[in-house]
């Protein structure tokens, strides 16, 4: 079930207003560059930094995407093979950005939400 807003929304809603980080530049808008620096941020503050939320889970990065949808994976730590708990992925350019799968519908969704939406916008750190 997808409980995520559709970010291409969400992001012209954040374009209107005034940004603290600084905003990605036209070509860092596409679908691969924004994924890599989500990835990077991900990984740093999700997975890498011992957050409890994604403690029983690694990332699992699919950024070259024949399909043109570069995402990232939540999966068990234990079972990388198994269904993954979120999918963040993008399409496009500018990227429309969207994520899904049983995290967004715990108490970790809207944390989640906000920062990919930081991060695809060009914002750092945790």
């Amino acid at each position: 079930m997808r409980m995520f807003v559709i970010f291409a929304v969400a992001a012209a809603v954040l374009s209107s207003c005034q940004s603290r980080g600084p905003s990605a530049p036209a070509a860092e808008r596409a679908a691969l560059p924004t994924m890599e620096r989500v990835a990077m941020n991900a990984n740093a503050c999700w997975f890498k930094s011992g957050d409890a939320a994604f403690k029983p889970y690694r990332l699992a990065p699919e950024l070259n995407s024949f399909s043109g949808r570069p995402r990232i994976l939540a999966v068990p730590r234990n079972s990388p093979e198994s269904r993954p708990a979120l999918v963040v992925q993008a399409e496009g350019s500018p990227a429309r950005l969207d994520a899904f799968g049983p995290l967004m519908s715990g108490d970790t969704g809207e944390r989640i939400r906000s920062d990919v939406l930081r991060w695809a916008a060009g914002g750092r750190g945790c």
